[in-house]
């Protein structure tokens, strides 16, 4: 499976691994729904959501 990258958008993410939904909830991320999902990538909302990037990623990575 494709590794989960600090450049892809939210709804690329949602693409690959769909149960990823649940870490971006945990995190307080529901942006999964809007337009922004569209274009906003893993650092940037991480950033928005004072989330630390590499934790949000390697949660996203361990998606089954």
């Amino acid at each position: 499976m494709q590794t989960i990258t600090q450049d892809m958008t939210i709804a690329q993410v949602l693409r690959l691994k769909p149960n990823s939904i649940k870490v971006f909830m945990e995190v307080g991320m529901h942006c999964f729904g809007c337009a922004v999902a569209n274009k906003e990538t893993v650092a940037e909302a991480a950033v928005a959501h004072g989330v630390d990037v590499n934790k949000l990623l390697a949660d996203l990575n361990n998606v089954q």
